[in-house]
């Protein structure tokens, strides 16, 4: 299931919760580089080095081809592009949990009324 379509069924169940979107993603990248690699073997790997726009990098998991002889660049970067896509979700999940947390760490003076907020526990 693509990230299109997950955003689509999203949509269709009425789910409105605050969520890092596919929109979300792409604008924080800033800059995107292709690192390219052949091993003495002839394989090819490709890393995408993401830039976002507070000057984090993130990069996943390269692409490669077995033989060079079947390396495609364009589905090479578009592959290692995913890859490290997909290494940048979480952390923007994460950064949106500590947002939605700093937005009411105003509601509890201390830390005993946390406490008592959450049942005493």
């Amino acid at each position: 299931m693509s990230d299109k379509d997950i955003e689509q069924e999203i949509q269709a169940k009425g789910l409105t919760a605050p969520r890092v979107t596919t929109d979300d993603l792409k604008a924080n990248i800033a800059h995107t580089e292709i690192v390219k690699h052949v091993s003495v073997t002839g394989q090819v790997l490709r890393w995408a080095v993401l830039t976002t726009q507070n000057g984090f990098a993130v990069t996943g998991k390269p692409s490669c081809s077995v033989s060079s002889a079947n390396d495609n660049s364009e589905i090479g970067e578009k592959i290692a592009i995913e890859n490290a896509e997909s290494e940048l979700w979480p952390l923007m999940g994460y950064l949106l949990k500590q947002r939605l947390h700093d937005d009411r760490s105003d509601v509890w003076e201390n830390e005993d009324d946390c406490r008592k907020a959450l049942g005493g526990k």
